[in-house]
């Protein structure tokens, strides 16, 4: 079923295509965060980055039970059993890790910061697969 662009809904405003370059953008912006230290922007970035991927994924194959936010979709993500293992794994670390800033400090490293933007880039990535796949 071809895309239909829908400026007034939240998901068929951008193509699935244009999903996964929007999300690519903000996994560059949450990189630059954490190079800045700013873990908090670096977080939520790679938070948003991969919820925006997964838009682009939903388009070509829908699921109602993803939820409507990006923090829904992750969440669902991280307990779909259809999902690859790595995928539910990189889906679990994003909503597992907490935002820094809160009242507890939280010892962060530069390893934990990678996993992140790593988490980041396989839920993207698996995102972009499903695009394609659902495209052919």
């Amino acid at each position: 079923m071809p895309f239909e662009r829908d400026e007034s809904h939240w998901l068929f405003k951008l193509s699935p295509d244009e999903w996964i370059r929007s999300a690519t953008g903000e996994l560059r912006r949450a990189e630059a965060a954490y190079a800045k230290k700013n873990a908090r922007a670096g977080l939520a970035g790679a938070r948003r980055a991969a919820g925006m991927a997964l838009n682009g994924a939903l388009i070509v194959h829908p699921n109602d039970g993803w939820g409507r936010s990006y923090m829904d979709h992750l969440l669902a993500l991280k307990a779909d059993p259809t999902a690859p293992a790595r995928v539910r794994e990189a889906a679990a670390t994003l909503v597992d890790t907490p935002l820094p800033g809160g009242e507890l400090v939280a010892l962060r490293t530069s390893n934990a910061d990678a996993r992140v933007i790593e988490a980041a880039r396989d839920v993207v990535a698996h995102a972009y697969a499903v695009v394609i796949k659902g495209q052919a």
